[in-house]
């Protein structure tokens, strides 16, 4: 309950995140690349997963988390999840 779980999902297209609450099991926060604001967003499939963990941290910050865990959903830590981590610790979310 302290630390919500920030879950990454990727397909071949887009790439999607959550933070959620496994004791409740409810979805506190998510954002990803097929939300109007990103869907318009011209550039790489790396520099939008940037964009999608920047929108993820602020939406947590809004719902008062500011620690998260990070699940990587089996994907290796390298290129678009590495780079919605990052964003998303540029942000100000935390883990």
């Amino acid at each position: 309950a302290e630390r919500p779980r920030l879950s990454v999902f990727r397909s071949n297209k887009e790439i999607y995140a959550q933070i959620i609450d496994d004791n409740n099991g409810t979805t506190l926060a998510s954002a990803s690349s097929r939300d109007k604001e990103l869907s318009k967003a011209k550039g790489t499939k790396v520099e939008i997963a940037n964009l999608v963990g920047k929108a993820v941290a602020e939406k947590a910050k809004k719902a008062g988390i500011e620690a998260v865990a990070f699940d990587r959903g089996g994907n290796l830590y390298h290129g678009r999840v590495k780079s919605l981590a990052e964003g998303a610790r540029e942000a100000g979310l935390k883990f």
